[in-house]
């Protein structure tokens, strides 16, 4: 776990694989093989996806043309269930400690983003009831989502945390960022945030509440 340092934290970026969730590259990998893609023709990666898959995770091809592709991969057609079914092979666990920590953390009054490198498959079962297991979707616990495939961009392009600064009019020596690629958190360092980095699995809650309270007038309260 890394951590830096005096304004006070006001809104707090997370990314998604490796944080909110817990990634599960190996079985993604395993499950695209399942649909007879070797990994040769479709390189994973655990940050920053290239070929196929990064035109996907940056909007350059849409769900469907990815769909068409893959099938010629694999040499037989494949339909959206599949593709969703191996996409999902990264999730390993939704972590119910995170979650419930986004809910406090909105109620305490910070505002919370995602700036995530992800896919229109991975969001269109994040942003379902079946997210949480209770019937809530990511997009219930924070207040606005910032995904590659949406905005054209994939971290660590600078030009993606710039967008998202633009956009919510942030400060950001007032902005908390949240991941476990050291790449992007230099970026967001760069740009004067306050960062967290992570490792993929582990629990990063009381990390965040430690450095919140340096940043904060009033502790927040998680058990």
């Amino acid at each position: 776990m890394i951590f830096d340092g005096m304004s006070e934290v006001r809104t707090i970026i997370f990314d998604y694989g490796g944080v909110i969730m817990t990634s599960a590259q190996e079985e993604a990998v395993r499950r695209f093989r399942v649909l007879g893609i070797n990994p040769s023709q479709l390189p994973l990666d655990k940050y920053s996806q290239t070929g196929l898959f990064g035109a996907l995770e940056e909007g350059r091809i849409t769900k469907e043309e990815f769909r068409e592709q893959l099938s010629s991969l694999a040499g037989h057609e494949l339909s959206h269930e599949d593709c969703l079914w191996a996409c999902l092979g990264y999730v390993k666990e939704i972590p119910k400690r995170n979650i419930r920590l986004l809910r406090v953390l909105r109620q305490r009054g910070y505002r919370l983003l995602l700036l995530s490198n992800t896919n229109a498959y991975m969001m269109s079962w994040a942003m379902s009831s079946e997210f949480d297991g209770e019937g809530g979707a990511l997009s219930d616990y924070l207040d606005k989502c910032y995904c590659s495939y949406e905005v054209g961009k994939i971290k660590p392009d600078p030009d993606f945390f710039q967008y998202v600064l633009k956009q919510e009019n942030l400060i950001a020596e007032e902005t908390l960022f949240v991941d476990d690629n050291e790449k992007n958190v230099a970026v967001a360092r760069s740009f004067g945030m306050k960062t967290l980095q992570p490792v993929n699995g582990e629990d990063w809650t009381g990390n965040l509440l430690e450095l919140l309270s340096r940043y904060s007038q009033a502790p927040v309260e998680f058990s």
